[in-house]
């Protein structure tokens, strides 16, 4: 079979073997594709692939189609962008393994989602260009990616109010089903709503304030997506931020 050329987005990798691993990318052309990589470790290894395939990289690459099994083989790998900042920043760093894990967890679809693929590469690179309004990143990548997974806000905010989990949009009155975020979550959802990436380091929460912000947006989508449950590196973000 022919192979094919694609851009991808790293968004995990699991040993295969002694010298091999299992790459699951976010593809422009495919969707979310798993991969076998060969020679990553061993004495016969050519370069150094497993260093490309690290979390939200940005990838070109030659993939080649298998008939025998579900998973493709990468043969060739680039950098199509280079992170200047992502690797070497604990803050970065630490938000692009939270993004990658959520993307692993929810995005299963095989077939080529353009705006999705266009979001995510776009917000790793204002996330690895980005120098003021680190620490809410990740709550603003939460909120835009619930566009692109079918529960983005229904409609606009009002003072006072607040957010319906179960319907998706801003209500006046408290639900009777009380699964609502309340009014401070219910505003700052509104204002990540039309904020841009670059405007982020206007905005000036506390670290409780993130906190419970982040798990009120995770209990959102979990309503939605039970794949969300029980992310990794939840653990590492609260540490940071």
């Amino acid at each position: 079979m022919e192979s094919y050329k694609a851009h991808g987005i790293v968004l995990h990798t699991i040993k295969y073997g002694d010298s091999s691993l299992v790459a699951y990318i976010l593809t422009d052309t495919h969707g979310r594709q798993n991969y076998l990589v060969q020679g990553v470790k061993g004495g016969k290894s050519k370069g150094n692939k497993g260093a490309l395939l690290q979390p939200m990289f940005l990838l070109e690459f030659e993939g080649i189609p298998s008939r025998r099994s579900q998973m493709d083989r990468l043969k060739e790998i680039r950098l199509s962008e280079p992170l200047q900042h992502i690797p070497f920043d604990v803050r970065k760093s630490t938000i692009s393994l939270f993004m990658a894990e959520v993307l692993y967890r929810l995005i299963r679809e095989v077939e080529p989602n353009s705006p999705l693929f266009g979001f995510v590469r776009d917000s790793v690179i204002a996330l690895d260009r980005m120098e003021e309004g680190i620490a809410n990143f990740h709550l603003w990548f939460l909120v835009q990616l619930s566009a692109f997974l079918g529960f983005y806000p229904a409609n606009d905010h009002t003072e006072g109010a607040w957010f319906d989990i179960a319907e998706g949009s801003f209500v006046e009155t408290f639900p009777d089903h009380a699964l609502a975020l309340n009014r401070a979550n219910s505003a700052l959802l509104a204002t990540l709503m039309t904020t841009e990436a670059s405007e982020l380091g206007t905005l000036q929460l506390a670290r409780t304030q993130r906190a419970d912000f982040l798990d009120a947006m995770l209990h959102y989508f979990g309503y939605h997506l039970d794949a969300i449950a029980k992310v990794q590196s939840l653990r590492i973000l609260g540490e940071i931020f």
